[in-house]
């Protein structure tokens, strides 16, 4: 037996939703960004959507709070700055 309800009826009572812990977002992701979470998903191993993009925050946040990765991040943003300072918009390796 299927129910069957009007739609955006509520499931919860709002006294349940004023217990929730967490924040849900809702997130538009263009076709290479759809790509790139399908390769972070294969690299982590990790089929759920939500969890590889929890797991992904995560990385992302050691990554910028490692001293070694602040270094790599100060060397690339110096490069960006004295290019454009030149007049270097995009570097062409010979």
């Amino acid at each position: 037996m299927v129910l069957v309800k009007p739609p955006f009826t509520p499931d919860r009572l709002e006294e349940d939703r004023e217990n929730d812990k967490g924040k849900v977002f809702t997130i538009r992701l263009n076709d290479q960004e759809v790509e790139n979470l399908k390769d972070a998903q294969e690299l982590l191993q990790q089929e759920k959507i939500s969890t590889a993009l929890k797991q992904l925050s995560m990385l992302g946040l050691y990554v910028l709070h490692d001293r070694s990765s602040a270094y790599i991040l100060r060397i690339l943003g110096d490069n960006v700055r004295k290019n454009k300072r030149i007049g270097i918009e995009t570097v062409n390796i010979k």
